[in-house]
């Protein structure tokens, strides 16, 4: 009986095809020169001194030349290299770990809602559904002025709130860094909303007596996104000013801005905004290089508020009542999709090898040429990065960006063990799952980091980092007591 041949759509493992194919486009540079590079080292070792030097005679080159390429090499490498962007390294950070005292379980959450609520059960109910769905644990914390039946926040309470989280977490910064008052050349405090005056950056000048001549700014409006937006203002800061210490403090205040009424669309932060807040210190120093932790490479900044949807699907206004609070709109997870597909857009092609950009581009063709019912390329980032640091705002946030972007259960694991365990504590998150990352002892050298962020207005932006230097497992920082029982299993509903 005669041999058929093997069924190759079978037998031949479809993602080795891919790799080959992906490192031949990666590396055809490096896979034409060496050859090219090879036959002329073989053809100069086949001639003789004599043959050498009268081919070198054969060109004519007299001293005049000579020194002039000389100084012209000299010329283009020095314009290039004072022309060449500064390096900002992330040297460390430190994330703020509330006390026990502070912690909310689901019975507390909800009998001081049933008190708070009680001519409303509605409204205690849809707060329960929220609640049971939001992927967040028992041990998420909430500021003291709201732990009070009924909460009756003051300005001293906001303010004791912003001092405990935003000094915790710089005195823990300067400590693992050695990092002195005097050394910060440049303070960017982001607080979405809470923004008294003095400023939160007046508050830390004042605190820890920082130079006269420091260049302070206080961000606030901005919101979850607002910590790589100071972030991108760190590093242009950073290349104008030679030599200098940025200091970054993102966190978001919850004592004044908890909704006492009985809106749906106003409760639902209520049930995932809990109390966080990161310093991290950026440098353009050289000698900082060594002991910094990762290397920034891009931040990519998308803004949707010229759009009426998306200016106000996070609207802060007050209710029939006249009770202030964050009303999230239905459209919120469209708008953020609509966001997410015009930044990868633009930091595709910043991060992407070219394999992906390549099969991005010969199915967009083919679309426009051949047959509009192609699918749609979807290129692969996880060829690009590492780690994925999505914004814990809430499970549907993570579960969309998980699907969008094809990732794994290990790729956004650091989210949402960040959101069971913090719950969304807005700008500072991202900060909480590099440090969950860290923790777990997965960061090597070389390992590139994408850090994405949603917020009111409406924006996404995103973050690329380099790992510097393997890190060591911390023995310190807001995990290391509870690090050893995550990954914890989520369930889809927690009845309460």
């Amino acid at each position: 009986m005669p041999q058929t041949l093997p069924d190759f759509s079978t037998s031949v493992k479809l993602k080795y095809v891919k790799l080959g194919y992906q490192y031949l486009v990666n590396h055809i540079l490096t896979l034409t020169l060496i050859p090219i590079m090879s036959a002329l080292a073989l053809h100069l070792l086949n001639l003789g001194p004599d043959q050498i030097l009268e081919t070198l005679e054969s060109l004519q080159l007299d001293i005049v030349h000579i020194l002039f390429t000389s100084f012209l090499i000299i010329f283009v490498s020095t314009v290039y290299f004072m022309s060449k962007p500064r390096s900002i390294y992330l040297v460390d950070y430190a994330c703020y770990k509330p006390p026990i005292t502070c912690r909310v379980p689901f019975a507390s959450f909800m009998e001081h809602s049933r008190l708070i609520l009680k001519d409303n059960p509605k409204s205690v109910d849809f707060q329960m559904r929220i609640l049971e769905r939001s992927g967040l644990g028992e041990e998420t914390c909430l500021p003291p002025a709201i732990h009070y039946i009924p909460p009756n926040p003051s300005m001293e309470d906001a303010r004791g709130e912003a001092r405990i989280v935003i000094f915790s977490a710089i005195d823990s910064l300067m400590a693992k860094t050695n990092l002195k008052p005097k050394d910060i050349d440049i303070l960017i405090v982001n607080c979405s909303l809470f923004s008294p005056t003095p400023s939160l950056s007046a508050m830390v000048v004042n605190k820890y007596k920082l130079r006269s001549n420091i260049k302070s700014f206080n961000l606030s409006g901005m919101g979850c996104s607002a910590g790589l937006i100071s972030i991108d203002l760190a590093r242009d800061l950073l290349q104008v000013r030679p030599n200098s210490n940025a200091l970054v403090v993102s966190t978001e205040i919850i004592t004044p801005n908890y909704y006492k009424g009985k809106e749906r669309a106003m409760l639902v932060p209520n049930c995932l905004f809990r109390m966080g807040g990161a310093a991290i210190l950026l440098s353009n120093k050289r000698r900082e290089k060594s002991r910094a932790k990762y290397k920034l490479v891009h931040v990519v900044r998308t803004h949707k508020g010229g759009d009426d949807k998306a200016y106000k699907c996070v609207y802060e206004e007050e209710d029939p009542q006249g009770e202030v609070g964050i009303n999230l709109s239905k459209d919120l997870m469209v708008i953020a999709g609509e966001s997410l597909k015009s930044n990868i857009t633009t930091i595709g092609p910043l991060v992407l090898p070219a394999s992906e950009q390549l099969l991005f581009l010969f199915t967009l063709i083919g679309r426009k040429i051949f047959n509009p019912k192609w699918k749609p390329y979807i290129p692969d980032f996880k060829m690009a990065f590492e780690h994925f640091c999505i914004h814990a705002g809430g499970r549907a946030v993570i579960d969309e960006l998980q699907k969008n972007l094809q990732l794994s259960a290990e790729h956004v694991e650091a989210s949402r063990m960040t959101l069971h365990r913090f719950g969304n504590t807005s700008s500072s998150s991202l900060w909480y799952e590099l440090s969950y990352i860290e923790a777990k002892g997965r960061m090597k050298k070389g390992d590139r980091i994408w850090q994405i962020a949603f917020g009111s207005g409406f924006k996404c932006n995103s973050a690329v980092w380099k790992c510097n230097r393997t890190i060591k497992t911390p023995t310190d920082g807001p995990w290391i007591d509870c690090i050893h029982r995550y990954p914890v299993h989520i369930p889809d509903v927690v009845k309460l």
